[in-house]
């Protein structure tokens, strides 16, 4: 028998999975890689050096990441509580937990961008509710607004951030904490020095998550806030269904491409080596 009939067929199974990513997802990566290092005369790198001597471009990549930033915060601020409550919660509230952050994952991008909004109006939830409360003395505007774009933004990546906390810490041994009461520890020490070590390939995990998401999302800053405010993903698809500038489009693609594989790359280094150190 030969070796190629020894080997494990099972392999072979993942080879339309991988050709199909490689057409779908890799050939148009790297026809956008060289169109971005192409000029009249052949390989260039004329297109990065306009890009980044453009103060305007430095300021769209500041807008990108102070968003990117504030929205990763907000869905961790929001998220780890909540995805400790899940993990603690026993029986039919665990399921009702589970389904409530689970189930909006099925409703579109644009669909909750649409809501958010309405939700967003001077006459929306948000204003009629900060008047009521007497935080506002008169109802506000956060459409269009970087506010409105954050707290959108956090709406739609929140479960992201929600599901690899609460699978971390649903494996956490609960026994360790009551060895550090038996020990004395008070619950700040034990939340600090036991509870959130452990914790951390989940927030990792989660914040890379949000944070990669937010870095390129597209649909969420064109519908609410629009184009007065530009980001690398919007400016990217303004370049090449409005401008028809190819070359921008490109190069502004390829600079979002390699953020957010570094963001990926550095996150899944640190996770796995946190993992480790357990």
């Amino acid at each position: 028998m030969s070796a190629a009939a020894q080997r494990d067929p099972i392999g072979w199974l993942a080879a339309p999975a991988v050709a199909y990513l490689g057409l779908v997802y890799a050939l148009p990566l790297v026809f956008l890689l060289a169109r971005s290092v192409t000029g009249p005369e052949g390989f260039t790198l004329q297109l990065f050096v306009q890009f980044f001597a453009d103060p305007y471009s430095w300021r769209v990549i500041w807008n990108t990441l102070r968003i990117a930033l504030l929205t990763t915060l907000v869905c961790l601020l929001i998220g780890f509580p909540v995805a400790i409550a899940m993990a603690r919660a026993r029986g039919l509230m665990q399921v009702a937990l589970l389904v409530a952050i689970i189930l909006p994952l099925s409703i579109g991008v644009v669909v909750k961008a649409f809501a958010w909004q309405i939700v967003l109006r001077r006459d929306g939830v948000v204003s009629q509710f900060l008047v009521g409360t007497g935080l506002w003395s008169e109802p506000q505007r956060l459409l269009f607004t970087e506010t409105g774009l954050v707290m959108g933004a956090a709406n739609v990546f929140l479960p992201f951030m929600i599901l690899p906390i609460y699978s971390v810490v649903k494996l956490i041994d609960p026994r360790l904490s009551e060895a550090g009461a038996t020990l004395g520890a008070s619950p700040l020490y034990r939340f600090r020095r036991i509870f959130l070590p452990l914790t951390l390939p989940g927030l990792v995990s989660g914040i890379a998550f949000v944070f990669s998401m937010s870095v390129s999302m597209f649909v969420i800053p064109s519908l609410l806030i629009g184009d007065r405010f530009q980001m690398l993903a919007t400016l990217t698809g303004r370049s090449f269904l409005l401008m028809r500038n190819e070359a921008l489009g490109s190069t502004t693609a390829v600079v979002l491409l390699v953020l957010a594989v570094s963001i990926v790359v550095a996150s899944s280094w640190l996770a796995k080596r946190l993992g480790g150190s357990q």
